[in-house]
């Protein structure tokens, strides 16, 4: 009995798409009130070794069509600390923010991010492990 119920459940109508967030594609976006906490929240755990970082810049989030879909951008440039304790070059990076929320992250953000103003992001260089 059980799989005749699940597979009644299975085969509804409803023809719309599962998600977390009521995609508006390109309409405007909520502003991202706590983008500094996320995207330091997120490169917390995104990075090997977080502690240590240098020369941590951030922009104000910029709305950006990424993927057909129109999307609040924070570009944030750093150095993180290699395993070795060296430092690379600083890279950047962008966070994409979907209806107000950290959604992913950019590892390439030339187009983006072009033209970005960055300012000091102190937050990043007091994170640890």
């Amino acid at each position: 009995m059980l799989p005749i119920a699940l597979a009644a459940c299975a085969a509804s109508d409803d023809t719309k798409p599962i998600t977390f967030t009521d995609d508006r594609g390109v309409s405007n976006q909520p502003f991202p009130q706590n983008y500094r906490a996320e995207v330091s929240a997120f490169l917390r755990t995104y990075l090997n070794n977080p502690a240590g970082i240098r020369e941590p810049v951030i922009a104000e989030p910029v709305q950006r069509v990424i993927g057909g879909r129109l999307r609040y951008v924070v570009c944030v440039r750093f150095a993180a600390r290699e395993s070795d304790g060296s430092y690379r070059d600083p890279r950047e990076r962008a966070a994409l923010f979907v209806d107000g929320r950290f959604d992913r992250i950019l590892e390439n953000p030339a187009e983006p991010c072009a033209g970005a103003v960055y300012t000091p992001f102190p937050a990043l260089s007091a994170l640890t492990r």
